[in-house]
């Protein structure tokens, strides 16, 4: 099963009513459960991180937790009509560029087209990358690079082409 076939079933999953799916294949298993309405999750950082990325902060329960950076930019860019949002389709870290030596994957102002990867999300020591579904020019970041993310999370505002 690949990463798309997985998004798919995540997808599904969350549309419907289903509270949970487990997926068995020779010598692959997965389970997808619904997303509760009052879901606390502690992060810690990992045992070993590359030297190329800060350490992250250990995050606290989220009903407690005062606004960090990425919250606030989440918070303070509200979405008008005429845009589309593009939201992380796991939890894990984001980071906008391969690597630290090298260039962002997108800049505000890019033109971006389906298949386009935008960013990477670390999720269990794999970096995942994230391809557009929308064709448009990129208005707003909304998530600061090396920081944590959630399943849904918004990550960039697209203004269609």
């Amino acid at each position: 099963m690949d990463f798309k076939q997985i998004q798919e079933l995540i997808k599904l999953v969350n549309d419907s009513n289903i509270g949970e799916v487990t997926l068995e294949q020779k010598d692959f298993k997965i389970t997808i459960r619904q997303k509760e309405e009052q879901v606390t999750q502690i992060m810690a950082p990992p045992m070993q991180m590359s030297q190329a990325y800060a350490q992250l902060p250990q995050a606290s329960l989220p009903a407690a937790a005062p606004p960090t950076a990425a919250n606030s930019i989440a918070q303070a860019a509200p979405q008008s009509a005429n845009t589309i949002t593009i939201k992380s389709p796991m939890i894990g870290t984001f980071y906008k560029r391969p690597s630290p030596d090298k260039p962002n994957f997108i800049e505000i102002g890019d033109e971006i087209t389906p298949g386009k990867v935008v960013c990477i999300i670390e999720a269990m020591k794999l970096f995942n990358e994230i391809e557009s579904e929308v064709s448009g020019k990129v208005v707003k970041m909304l998530v600061e690079d090396a920081s944590p993310v959630e399943y849904d999370q918004p990550l960039f505002l697209v203004e269609p082409s």
